[in-house]
């Protein structure tokens, strides 16, 4: 993918290496995540003691509530430096694609914001670890991500490649446009009015969510930013996370009753509709079959 880096990151939020702090334990020293320092508070509060002690924090730990935990500087190397260069961009590209859709339909486009955070990050949406993936949050309208995550989409997805990566931020992107156009909330209700079609409507939010990465795909086609092999890149990317392989990967018996983003192969076909059509109205995956 042709892509240029100076992108302006107003759009970005950087909460890496707040995830985590470094404790000294044995003369060495040790990560402790999120989730253990949830846990050391909870006891020291619950028994009355600073619990942090005992791992040789001295002054860098304070449980009172009248400081914070310090955590060492966030270092990040040149190859992680130029992968904010590369998210940046295809945020900064989809939006302003986005923003050209809804312009032409009389609506204004709101930018989503982007946080980069490292191991675990609290959101609207409540307290999400690495592993759970990119993900949007339509509570506070922003879009998450580790990019930690590429290293696991090449290495466990066997998806590589500049578009397999935009098509994981071009996806959640279209998570907040379907936040802006009111469709989430509208699923949402229809969840709690039938349960039973909850996972149903889930994998045709998703499937939407992909056909709209693939608009901003057609875009860049136009605007000649694709080079040999992109497309390949992207759809091998929607195929890797279809919930058909996934539940194959853990060693699960393919279910499409409990899929919540789509099979492998419609979360390619709904790619290509919007990357071959760049229109909106054929990304309708509610009045389709979703199968």
């Amino acid at each position: 993918m042709r892509w240029r880096r100076g992108e302006s990151r107003q759009d970005i939020e950087d909460l890496r290496g707040q995830g985590a702090a470094w404790v000294r334990l044995g003369g060495g020293r040790v990560r402790l995540g999120c989730g253990g320092i949830l846990v050391l508070l909870v006891l020291s509060l619950l028994f009355k003691r600073n619990l942090f002690t005992l791992l040789d924090l001295g002054p860098v730990a304070d449980v009172s509530g009248t400081g914070g935990m310090q955590t060492q500087p966030y270092r990040s190397s040149a190859a992680e430096e130029e992968k904010v260069d590369f998210v940046t961009f295809v945020l900064n590209d989809a939006q302003r694609v986005w923003a050209q859709h809804f312009a032409s339909s009389g609506r204004q486009y709101q930018n989503t914001k982007l946080v980069l955070f490292t191991d675990a990050v609290g959101s609207a949406c409540g307290y999400a670890q690495s592993a759970s993936g990119p993900f949007y949050c339509p509570g506070d309208s922003k879009v998450y991500i580790d990019l930690a995550f590429y290293d696991e989409l090449r290495h466990r997805f066997g998806a590589s490649g500049d578009m397999a990566q935009a098509y994981v931020i071009a996806h959640e992107i279209g998570h907040h446009v379907q936040h802006l156009l009111g469709i989430d909330a509208e699923v949402r209700r229809l969840q709690q009015q039938r349960p039973s079609l909850a996972n149903d409507l889930s994998v045709r939010l998703e499937l939407q969510a992909d056909c709209f990465a693939g608009i901003w795909a057609h875009s860049t086609a136009r605007r000649d930013l694709l080079e040999r092999g992109d497309l390949a890149q992207a759809l091998g990317a929607a195929a890797a996370i279809g919930d058909d392989r996934l539940q194959r990967q853990a060693g699960q018996r393919v279910n499409p009753d409990t899929f919540t983003h789509g099979s492998s192969a419609q979360r390619v076909e709904w790619f290509r509709r919007g990357f071959e059509s760049g229109d909106v109205r054929q990304c309708d995956t509610f009045r389709t079959s979703g199968r």
